[in-house]
């Protein structure tokens, strides 16, 4: 079940980049090609009406933005001050991991919670976007299902951590598809710092 949500989390997110690219480009073209004096093509351009792309981009960024929050805690992409934490004992420092993760999704939750309380109050009212007029409601169920979505993930890293030790982390190094013989990356553990060092082949 949860490689389902994993895979429907990432889908989601790169389906939304993908087309919100390619509908930025397809507008600026258009906008471009608007403008070349051709009578023919110029007048058949101007009849398109893209005056919407704009619009219809940024709530697909917007979705895109709160899945992809999501997507940083379940990969362990988000940036993070560890400072501090890495300079504890293990024990006083896996209480505030702990704390943080739970923090998280206290937080997280909280914006889920009022979020769902802000899209069912505007989904009672007549309120459209200015270009596409789609029900505001629509845009705005992006807060409730991304917040939601990233506060289960919150839990699950907690969770994970409690049992195993180990925390997600995202190798910036590491381009996908290629693999290295000699790469072996260690996983965190209370008695090291928060980001897994690269053994043999790494550096430290």
């Amino acid at each position: 079940m949860l490689k389902i949500l994993d895979r429907l989390e990432e889908w989601i997110i790169a389906t939304l980049m993908a087309a919100a690219t390619l509908l930025i480009f397809v507008a600026v073209v258009h906008r471009y090609l608007s403008g070349v004096p051709w009578p023919a093509m110029q007048d058949f351009l101007l009849e398109i009406n893209l005056s919407w792309a704009q619009e219809l981009c940024i709530y697909m960024f917007v979705w895109m933005a709160k899945f992809g929050a999501a997507y940083g805690v379940r990969t362990g992409i988000h940036v993070g001050v560890d400072v501090l934490i890495n300079r504890l004992q293990p024990a006083m420092r896996g209480k505030f991991i702990i704390f943080g993760l739970l923090a998280g999704a206290l937080f997280t939750g909280t914006v889920a919670t009022l979020g769902a309380n802000f899209v069912w109050e505007i989904g009672h009212t007549d309120q459209t976007s200015a270009d596409l007029e789609l029900p505001m409601w629509l845009v705005y169920l992006a807060i409730p299902c991304g917040s939601s979505l990233m506060c289960f993930r919150f839990l699950q890293v907690a969770w994970n951590f409690v049992k195993t030790g180990d925390l997600p982390h995202h190798d910036h190094g590491h381009v996908e598809g290629i693999e290295e013989e000699d790469e072996d990356i260690v996983p965190y553990n209370l008695d090291d710092n928060l980001h897994p060092h690269a053994g043999k082949g790494g550096q430290s």
